[in-house]
């Protein structure tokens, strides 16, 4: 017990040590970016809140690459100091003195995906807000989703409404140049409303300057016409949601997923991107086992075999190989080209088995 918990320990402040370094050289380049990007009405101390800010993201990417490193640097430390060696002297095989390093890693990649990442979505989103504010003076950008501007769709118990307006302000909260086609719960339209702007509130869509026809059978929209100076819609959709919905799936909490995707598939959206996301981050703690296991494969060997700089080398390359077709399958998946079961689980578990059998080969001969 006690060897497992030094190399437990050992591990993990291998990992804090090469985490912090890989810290410091992304804040410094992050900051020579938004010192680049940003013009020089912006101060300094805001410059570092945006790179503050942005830090947790740029690290959760890389996370993997530092838990390769880590356990290189850990293996080699190991191997030059004879204590591998030692190790195998006393019976205890490659495989028990992994034991602790992989517990560590699960322990990592649970907190990562638990804690980490509802903190990624916070001040990623933060982020974006307090970019937009400074690039714009303080004021609100206009923003445009697609050639032809946003589309939404919002569902209830009296059916759907379609709504298209031209432009938005930054939060997709107030549209310009709206309309709305309302649809009777059987999927007959009933209304059409065209406004000059849109704001949402607590439940309901608030329209100024409307004029409304009412599209039912048996009428005519023209002689049925109603203008209205301002006109109250009920809407199930709310800021948070309308604006998540256009961002990226890392923008949304973990915990705060399986509901978000429950509301987008009730709202008639495709909510497939967002399910591939979801088990890709419960998959994580897997893919850094794998990341583990890959750069022990190629350390855990005695220093006098020499050839450490191509072991090194080689477990990385395998490392960012295995990151890549990850990536990829997360492609096929948001794609519908491959289930997200398959496209989440199959690359870390495969990398898992691929790593645990040269391992074996390694200790086996």
């Amino acid at each position: 017990m006690k060897l497992h918990l030094y190399y437990a320990r050992r591990f993990a402040k291998t990992f804090l040590a090469v985490l912090a370094v890989f810290a410091l050289f992304q804040a410094l380049l992050d900051l020579v970016d938004e010192l680049r990007r940003l013009d020089g009405d912006v101060s300094f101390g805001q410059v570092l809140q945006l790179v503050g800010l942005k830090l947790p993201e740029g690290l959760y990417q890389i996370l993997p690459l530092v838990m390769i490193l880590s356990t290189v640097g850990l293996f080699i430390a190991m191997a030059r100091s004879s204590e591998l060696v030692v190790t195998r002297a006393a019976g205890r095989s490659g495989l028990a003195a992994l034991a602790a390093p992989l517990v560590v890693a699960l322990l990592i990649g649970g907190l990562t995906v638990g804690m980490m990442n509802p903190i990624v979505a916070a001040t990623s989103k933060r982020y974006g807000e307090l970019r937009e504010i400074y690039q714009n003076g303080g004021g609100a950008s206009v923003l445009s989703i697609g050639s032809e501007g946003l589309w939404l769709r919002q569902g209830g118990p009296q059916g759907q409404s379609v709504i298209h307006a031209a432009r938005a302000n930054a939060e997709a909260s107030e549209l310009f140049d709206v309309s709305f086609v309302t649809y009777a719960p059987d999927g007959g339209p009933v209304q059409r409303i065209i406004a000059q702007s849109a704001l949402l509130r607590d439940g309901a869509w608030i329209l100024h300057q409307a004029q409304a026809w009412p599209l039912s059978a048996g009428l005519n929209p023209e002689a049925g016409t109603r203008s209205h100076q301002v006109l109250e819609l009920p809407s199930t959709l709310t800021r948070d949601s309308i604006r998540d919905r256009f961002g990226k799936p890392s923008a949304i909490p973990i915990w705060d997923m399986p509901a978000f995707i429950t509301d987008l598939e009730s709202a008639g959206f495709s909510a497939r991107r967002h399910i591939v996301w979801l088990h890709m981050e419960l998959a994580r703690p897997v893919f850094l086992i794998a990341m583990v296991l890959v750069g022990a494969a190629f350390t855990m060997r005695p220093a006098r075999l020499g050839r450490t700089g191509v072991a090194v080398l080689s477990s990385i390359l395998l490392g960012f190989g295995l990151y890549y077709i990850r990536n990829f399958a997360q492609i096929l998946g948001e794609n519908g080209q491959l289930s997200p079961l398959i496209a989440a689980w199959v690359p870390p578990v495969a990398s898992v088995l691929l790593a645990l059998g040269m391992i074996l080969h390694m200790e086996d001969g």
